[in-house]
């Protein structure tokens, strides 16, 4: 979920960071940080977040049988 209420603070979706490479933010309250830390002025902002992809489902174990009317 994306907006739940108990977000592991990371820097990476921080209302103060814009991204500056792969692992590195530019931080506007403490400059160019890891992605992965975080400081005390954390603001969580849900769109600078993305959730990751859902698994595809496993449909080996069925046959066209099951498939079948």
């Amino acid at each position: 979920m994306v907006f739940r209420k108990d977000i592991e603070p990371r820097c990476a979706y921080c209302r103060f960071s814009a991204s500056a490479g792969e692992e590195t933010v530019a931080c506007r309250k403490k400059g160019v940080m890891s992605a992965g830390d975080h400081c005390s002025r954390f603001r969580y902002d849900p769109l600078r977040r993305t959730p990751p992809r859902p698994v595809n489902p496993d449909f080996t174990k069925y046959d066209d049988r099951d498939y079948s009317l």
